[in-house]
């Protein structure tokens, strides 16, 4: 008999409290939560990159070089490995650095390019003497 009251004594007690409990105030959908505005964000254009329109220099250490193209590795980040062909206008200079020796693996230079394109405007260093 004695189990009996207990057993029914912690079944009530388990429906009262499945029955008590209630949302609090903080989680009941209201009307004005319900059709509020959406909060504006501006964009600051201070923190965007500004695009230079003459292009980017780049100062890297060739890789190789011939008359058609250069590969170098950047300076600041030597797992970036990039290869630049060459503009129309700078083709004939590559071509008679590369007559009396070309740039060599090691040699220093700075490339001017377009962001994102891979052709180089402009190549500025002193090519090394070939062995």
């Amino acid at each position: 008999m004695k189990n009996y009251r207990v057993s029914i004594s912690f079944a009530i007690l388990i429906l009262a409290l499945a029955f008590s409990s209630a949302p609090a105030h903080g989680q009941a959908e209201t009307l004005g939560a319900a059709i509020a505005a959406p909060i504006v964000v501006k964009t600051v254009d201070a923190l965007k990159p500004k695009a230079k329109m003459g292009g980017e220099w780049l100062r890297a250490e060739v890789i190789h070089a011939n008359a058609q193209a250069i590969i170098v590795r950047e300076e600041a980040n030597g797992m970036m490995i990039h290869t630049f062909t060459f503009a129309p206008d700078l083709k004939d200079k590559m071509q008679a650095i590369v007559d009396k020796g070309g740039y060599q693996y090691g040699d220093r230079v700075k490339i001017l390019h377009q962001v994102g394109q891979s052709v180089a405007l402009k190549i500025s260093g002193k090519p090394s003497k070939p062995l």
